[in-house]
């Protein structure tokens, strides 16, 4: 990135329209009312916070069908139907992964408050209807509410990065931002989890969405007056003709389509037809999308160089392997142990204070320690994580492995994303970074989606050959340790590149 100052107003309309795809020099950048060097102390505070937040939600949408799914699947008929079950969760994470990918393109095009506040708008709309979906009895209206709870989102997550990228200044601040960014997101967890627990027990499931929404609404008018203004780039200098639609729609069809199939495939069966060849299609639908990247001349992934695609590769087997963790940790809980949905959350509280410590950490190592290295500890974390937990017997305490999973892949979680995110908006040019914090959570949200299809293939085939609901589990537990493996070894090869690399350049000099 570059460390320029920004540009005179005045300057900056005499000089060359011309877009780079490589770097920032040719373009113009509004100056942010009010300037950093200028904004009161509480107000960015406020304003970081108020980012932040939007993590937060992320995460508590997440648990808002995950926990309260005994009382969310009895209320539409489909209780022990565990394919129709993981759907209310998958829906929303296929939705956050797949068009979170073209949302920070759209920030970095017309502006990422405007995205920004639209997102929160559209969040209390479905959340609104989600709840109301219950009337219905329709378990596929409730899940399309999901899926848009979840394009909401993907609007909002990165373009709030957008905006901090944008806004503050490379820094120790900046880092600290990031990090605390990613470290609220076990808190997010907690208390979506916590909400959604208790108002389905002591009232109904639907007022968990009913309080998404009146919070969505009150965030939009804050957010209106906290955030300030002009945080974009010149709209003259980039319009809607650099944006890839053709490459977005073959990404957003192909992601679809994949991962539509690899999680319907545990409900119906992948012997039935549609199945398999939804899945074809989307490859094909994906292969397309790759060669558009390459012949297009504003991708809307811009070209990635090794260290970045080994960031986003050990990421993706990381936050797979995850989302089967935090998935069957809670089935374990009411399946195996017959806990109640508050019981199982309060388990989880202790998340919140090792990710808090795992964020802020990463945020001081980040520049001291290698990438390679911090994404290396953060893939132990997570096989440590799925280990412990996956070979949990029966019946067995609370503090023996599921208080050390919890605290494990915690820093999993919380040393992998702030990192990804801080290499990417490191890496790449001011004006991409909605897009450095898109790539991110796209491969984020979805790699859990396309976890939990991949687990739930394992444990539908297990169950279906005779295999207890206990052995099911165990079975996507340890598909989730493979995932985590293969996150490991791919850091590995990671720390190897940057060690070659490093050597190679000692050697020249």
């Amino acid at each position: 990135m570059s460390n320029e100052p920004l540009p005179d107003p005045e300057a900056a309309s005499k000089t060359s329209l011309q877009v780079s795809e490589t770097d920032d020099t040719n373009l113009e950048f509004m100056v942010p009312e009010p300037p950093f060097e200028k904004i009161s102390r509480l107000r960015l505070l406020t304003f970081i916070a108020l980012m932040a937040t939007s993590q937060i939600f992320s995460q508590a949408l997440l648990a808002q069908s995950l926990v309260p799914s005994p009382y969310t699947a009895k209320s539409f008929g489909v209780e022990g139907d565990q394919g129709q079950i993981s759907w209310m969760t998958a829906a929303y994470s296929l939705s956050v992964g797949t068009f979170i990918l073209i949302s920070g393109r759209v920030g970095d095009l017309v502006g990422y408050k405007k995205v920004f506040l639209a997102s929160y708008l559209s969040l209390a709309l479905w959340s609104l209807l989600g709840g109301l979906s219950q009337y219905s009895g329709s378990i596929e209206f409730f899940d399309i509410c999901r899926a848009l709870q979840g394009l909401s989102v993907s609007a909002a997550v990165p373009n709030a990065l957008g905006l901090l990228g944008h806004y503050l200044p490379v820094g120790k601040l900046r880092n600290l931002a990031f990090g605390f960014f990613g470290a609220v997101a076990p808190l997010g967890f907690v208390l979506g989890a916590l909400m959604s627990s208790v108002l389905a027990q002591f009232a109904t499931w639907p007022w968990a969405f009913y309080v998404t929404a009146i919070v969505s609404v009150v965030k939009t008018a804050v957010s209106i007056f906290v955030i300030p203004k002009n945080i974009v780039t010149v709209h003259k200098n980039l319009t809607a003709h650099h944006f890839d639609l053709y490459g977005a729609a073959t990404g957003i069809s192909g992601l679809v389509l994949i991962n539509f199939a690899l999680n319907q495939g545990p409900v119906v069966g992948w012997k039935v037809p549609y199945v398999y060849i939804l899945l074809i299609v989307g490859v094909a639908f994906m292969v397309a999308f790759a060669w558009i990247e390459r012949v297009a001349t504003h991708p809307l992934v811009p070209k990635l160089n090794t260290a970045v695609v080994f960031t986003l590769a050990c990421i993706a087997f990381g936050w797979s392997s995850f989302g089967i963790w935090i998935y069957y940790t809670f089935r374990f809980a009411y399946d195996i142990l017959n806990l109640s949905p508050l019981i199982a959350s309060v388990q989880f509280i202790p998340s919140c204070i090792a990710g808090l410590l795992a964020g802020m950490i990463t945020a001081n190592l980040i520049h001291r320690v290698p990438a390679s290295i911090m994404l290396m500890i953060a893939m132990a974390c997570f096989v440590g994580g799925l280990v412990i937990m996956g070979l949990r017997p029966r019946g067995q305490i609370y503090w023996a492995q599921k208080f050390p999973s919890i605290v494990v892949c915690c820093f999993g979680m919380d040393i992998s994303f702030p990192s990804g995110i801080l290499i990417l908006s490191n890496k790449l040019p001011r004006r991409h970074q909605g897009l450095a914090a898109s790539l991110v959570t796209t491969v984020v949200n979805y790699a859990i989606s396309v976890g939990l299809g991949l687990a739930g293939t394992v444990e539908y085939y297990k169950i279906k050959n005779g295999a207890d609901t206990y052995t099911g589990i165990r079975s996507a537990f340890y598909m989730g340790m493979a995932l985590s493996a293969a996150g490991l070894i791919c850091s590995v090869f990671f720390v190897y590149y940057q060690l070659v690399r490093h050597r190679h350049s000692a050697h020249k000099i």
